[in-house]
C-alpha cells in the first residue's frame, strides 16, 4: 500500500520540471492587446542571436516583456515604447534600424558589397576575353579539321 504513493510521489517529482509556465498580460481593451503582440514579434532579444522577445525564453527577454507591458498599459504610444527600448539596449533591439550614419553600412553595405563584386567580375571577364578565340596547336587544329569534314559527310 505504501509502496504505490511512494511510487506515484516519486513519479510526480521527476514530472516537475516538465511543468511550463504561461505569460499571461492583461489589457483594457483588444488593441491594446494586439499592439502588445505587434510590439513583442518586432523587437529582438539583445541576448539573442536574432530571436524575438516573443519566442525567446531569455530572462532578458521576459524582463523586456514585461516593461512593454507596463508601457502599453500606462497609455505609451508604440513609438514611445521602441523609443525606450532603443535608448535602454541600443538599435540592436529592433529589427529595422534607423538610416543614420553609424547604420549605414548595416543599410548600404550589402549594396555596395554587390556593386564592388560585380565590377570585379567585369574586369575579369574582360581582361580574359580580351585575348579573343583560343589558340590551338596544329596538331589540335589538324584534329578539328578531321571532325569537320566526318560530321560534314555525316550530313549529307
Amino acid at each position: 500500500m505504501c509502496k504505490p504513493i511512494l511510487l506515484s510521489l516519486a513519479l510526480m517529482a521527476f514530472c516537475l520540471p516538465a511543468v511550463a509556465t504561461i505569460d499571461a498580460y492583461e489589457f483594457e481593451n483588444y488593441q491594446d492587446e494586439q499592439r502588445f503582440r505587434v510590439l513583442v514579434e518586432e523587437l529582438r532579444c539583445p541576448k539573442c542571436q536574432n530571436q524575438n522577445i516573443s519566442d525567446s525564453n531569455a530572462g532578458l527577454a521576459k524582463d523586456i516583456k514585461d516593461r512593454a507591458h507596463k508601457l502599453i498599459v500606462e497609455g505609451k504610444s508604440n513609438q514611445e515604447i521602441t523609443d525606450y527600448m532603443v535608448e535602454r539596449y541600443g538599435n540592436f533591439v529592433t529589427y529595422r534600424p534607423p538610416v543614420k550614419p553609424i547604420t549605414w553600412f548595416l543599410w548600404f553595405g550589402p549594396f555596395v558589397l554587390a556593386l564592388f563584386a560585380t565590377v570585379v567580375l567585369l574586369v575579369y571577364k574582360l581582361k580574359s576575353g580580351a585575348s579573343g578565340k583560343a589558340e590551338l596547336d596544329p596538331e589540335q587544329q589538324d584534329k578539328v579539321d578531321a571532325l569537320m569534314k566526318k560530321l560534314d559527310q555525316v550530313d549529307r
